[in-house]
């Protein structure tokens, strides 16, 4: 199968585990200065169920690889190009409901850092979509041009991570976050790492299981 044309570059990852279809389906959300190849290595140890989709941000990045919006205080970013890839990534999601054999009750994002700020900023405005959000070492983007919709999330479940080490976006981001949250109607699990901006392997393990047991529950 070849990828669709869409409002943003991805690559696609079929199941290695499929009938007929339609499949359980995962985002992936790359941070700032990579590519749409940067977290296909996730691949490998995901639910072999899953149709995997991973995209590119719709900017260039001065120093490589391509990036979201522009940074500007922590947990503030650039408005208007924030709001170009918010636009983009909603007609994405709509692009591939619509032309690929992906099971609408079973569509879930993973973010790492600008990634991770992406997908909270879709999950939250646009509740009911989907199902699960793997939200890694990010923030929630809070005084943006979103409605963040707090109290219709009791469709969807989180999994927020973070390190303690992180000296990029400060582990007290997640726990902000996990404090919005905790005043929400959503399901979520968090948990912290010690490590920097990064994945672990262990947190990816943690990420799989999570996703896993999301499937088998639906």
């Amino acid at each position: 199968m070849k990828a669709i044309a869409t409002s943003l570059f991805h690559r696609i990852l079929l199941p290695e585990k499929r009938g007929a279809g339609p499949y359980p389906a995962l985002v992936l959300l790359h941070g700032r200065g990579a590519d749409e190849e940067d977290l296909l290595g996730l691949a490998s140890v995901m639910d072999e169920r899953l149709f995997i989709i991973s995209v590119r941000a719709p900017f260039t990045y001065e120093f490589g690889g391509y990036t979201w919006y522009d940074a500007g205080h922590a947990g503030t970013p650039d408005p208007q190009k924030f709001r170009t890839s918010c636009d983009a990534l909603v007609q994405f999601v709509d692009d591939i409901r619509a032309h690929y054999p992906i099971d609408h009750r079973k569509l879930f994002l993973l973010g790492f850092s600008m990634g991770c700020v992406m997908a909270f900023g879709f999950a939250l405005s646009h509740p009911g979509i989907v199902r699960g959000v793997s939200a890694n070492s990010g923030y929630v983007p809070m005084g943006t041009h979103l409605s963040l919709r707090w109290q219709e999330q009791s469709e969807t479940a989180y999994f927020i991570t973070h390190g303690t080490l992180d000296p990029v976006i400060p582990v007290e981001a997640a726990r902000k976050a996990r404090t919005l949250f905790e005043k929400s109607n959503a399901r979520f699990l968090y948990r912290e790492y010690a490590t920097g901006h990064q994945l672990t392997d262990a947190c990816v393990e943690d990420i799989a299981g999570w996703l896993r047991g999301l499937l088998d529950g639906l």
